[in-house]
């Protein structure tokens, strides 16, 4: 199972690691930490010799009720961390975190290699004829609403039947315009309570029938702190413990805060099967 990054083969047989780099102010853990030049390559570089293969950038927080941001601030935020990260680290493999075609398309234009779009093209029109023009892999996630309404769209029937569907309908409507290189993304904490996260954790698996790599967002998230009764910042423990139940269930990519953990969490899983 691979994805063509700028010409180069990522083989996702062997799971591998995103890195986050927020630069919002307001994003639920790492929040306005990264918002000067220095910093924000000194944790680029940090993530990437702790074994990163994809760093994912992101300047639209997506945290439930988190503020808007219009299309020419997240510009403002991003376009500048795309051209220097890019300067510093010219073989780096950068992910955008954005769901509006334009930052896709011009953040590709100077150099990034690929798009997660937590909308999986349902909040621009434009998006997936972008991505096919652009011919760069896409990460589609689930989420109803937006990120401002999100919280209040938890009801389901059956939680992974309605995602699987939705992946279907979403990955026919890539293919159809020629969209080679597909990822999902189940959306933990996105339109789900607590107890429908830890239901799509549990059946994780069944995602295997879409034949797609499988990216895994738990990092520090409230599911985890929530339960442990603690906060984002004491969540590194328990995101290790669900980054190993989702490599267990075929999880692809690990979308992670912490880099180092999550590399260790692949190698020792991957030598129970070695």
């Amino acid at each position: 199972m691979t994805i063509n990054c700028k010409g180069k083969l990522i083989d996702l047989s062997s799971p591998k690691v995103m890195g986050i780099l927020n630069v919002t102010p307001d994003s639920f853990y790492d929040g306005g930490k990264h918002n000067q030049e220095k910093d924000i390559l000194k944790h680029v570089e940090k993530m990437l010799l702790e074994g990163a293969t994809f760093i994912d950038v992101g300047a639209y927080s997506s945290k439930p009720n988190a503020d808007f941001v219009s299309e020419d601030e997240e510009l403002k935020r991003i376009i500048p961390v795309v051209t220097s990260i890019i300067k510093a680290f010219p073989n780096v493999l950068l992910s955008i975190d954005t769901f509006r075609s334009n930052v896709a398309n011009q953040s590709i234009e100077i150099g990034a290699a690929l798009i997660n779009d937590i909308s999986a093209g349902k909040l621009d029109e434009n998006m997936l004829q972008t991505i096919a023009n652009l011919h760069v892999p896409y990460s589609m996630m689930h989420m109803k609403g937006t990120p401002q309404t999100m919280q209040q769209h938890t009801n389901y029937q059956n939680l992974t039947k309605e995602l699987l569907f939705y992946f279907s309908e979403r990955i026919a409507a890539a293919r159809h315009l020629g969209i080679v290189d597909l990822i999902v993304d189940p959306g933990f904490g996105f339109a789900k309570t607590k107890e429908q996260n830890f239901e799509l954790l549990n059946q994780l698996e069944l995602f295997d029938i879409l034949e797609l790599p499988l990216l895994v967002g738990v990092s520090r998230k409230s599911m985890i702190y929530k339960t442990l009764e603690n906060s984002s910042k004491e969540a590194l423990n328990g995101t290790t413990v669900l980054n190993t139940i989702a490599l267990q269930k075929g999880a692809s990519i690990l979308r992670v805060h912490d880099v180092k953990e999550a590399i260790e969490c692949i190698k020792l899983v991957e030598s129970l099967t070695s």
